[in-house]
């Protein structure tokens, strides 16, 4: 009998996948990657006809969820044909997580390809701290996309801030603000252990969602709400505003008993958690059995198996996993 969904040794049925798409970004945010970077070779980069080919096979196994990440998704050559296909297989929900510097042309394009939501990183509203955080961004071209995307037409828009203590927490009244203002949702990260990096220290930068949700509590009351968006934010609202207000908290609140999601990085290496280095070569398989994707359908299930319990980042800034963000998807 053929398997129509994923499920691993603890009994949590995987229905969703983050597909990075590419490791290079136009962007260097300060706690993505290092300023310096070496990005992968292209012969060691999945083609976008082998990141389709594992999209279609996840569909197949009971995926109802993808988001297409990066380093900076549209960066990639050609990525609306991806879009455009992916946005044909039904599913429940198809996203993108994007810096929005490239937005301003693409939001349409892509809205029209299939697209249904755009996470958009919004990390300061400050043109000079933006700046500083990114290296390379410009906080207009952004704002810019942000509005681009609502006037496409996409429904389900979000914000994504990182926010570190001494570094951006004094703007999370103003990043609420900007959402509401706007009409989108917004979600506050704890900022996750992963690649070495020398800006800043983690460990005295962790920022916790307790202590941002007390900031915005200062000027907003905070409504739980018991919303699933399939991913690991807890979501809020306010009685004066429609937007959600989210919070995601790989330090503070574990949310791994609930983890619905892997990930494929653009080397084809299927991460079956994103705190530990347990790992799948997808790419070996694809190229090594081209004609049909029976191999491809039985490696994924058996990996499973390998996928663990939890996550154990540590909130004092050490560094348990080596590869930067850009390399993770997101």
């Amino acid at each position: 009998m053929s398997q129509s969904k994923l499920t691993d040794r603890f009994g949590r049925t995987v229905n969703y996948v983050r597909l990075s798409v590419t490791d290079r970004c136009d962007f260097r945010c300060v706690y993505c990657m290092a300023e310096e970077m070496t990005f992968l070779p292209r012969q060691q980069v999945l083609t976008l006809e082998e990141i389709a080919r594992v999209a279609r096979t996840f569909v197949s196994l009971g995926t109802e969820k993808i988001r297409l990440t990066g380093g900076e998704p549209l960066v990639r050559k050609d990525i609306i044909e991806l879009v455009k296909e992916i946005g044909t297989f039904g599913l429940r929900d198809f996203a993108m997580t994007t810096n929005g510097s490239q937005l301003p042309t693409m939001a349409a394009p892509l809205r029209k390809a299939g697209l249904k939501r755009l996470n958009i990183s919004l990390d300061s509203l400050d043109p000079e701290k933006f700046a500083s955080i990114t290296r390379t961004g410009k906080l207009s071209r952004v704002l810019e996309g942000i509005d681009a995307a609502r006037d496409a037409g996409f429904k389900g828009i979000k914000l994504n801030t990182v926010v570190m203590k001494g570094g951006n927490d004094h703007e999370v009244p103003d990043l609420v603000e900007f959402a509401r203002k706007k009409n989108i949702d917004i979600t506050f990260i704890e900022e996750m252990p992963l690649g070495e990096i020398s800006e800043h220290d983690r460990g005295q930068a962790l920022c916790t969602s307790e202590e941002v949700r007390d900031i915005v509590r200062q000027q907003h009351d905070l409504i739980p709400t018991p919303e699933d968006s399939g991913g690991p934010a807890r979501y809020y609202r306010m009685s004066d505003s429609p937007i959600k207000v989210g919070f995601i908290s790989p330090h503070s609140h574990n949310f791994c008993s609930t983890c619905n999601r892997v990930r494929l990085t653009v080397e084809g290496r299927l991460l079956l958690c994103l705190g530990n280095e347990h790992s799948v070569d997808l790419r070996r398989v694809l190229r090594s059995h081209p004609e049909t994707d029976d191999r491809l359908r039985q490696t994924i299930i058996d990996s499973m198996d390998l996928k663990p319990e939890r996550h154990h980042f540590s909130a004092n800034g050490d560094v348990q996993i080596l590869r930067f963000m850009n390399m993770t998807g997101g």
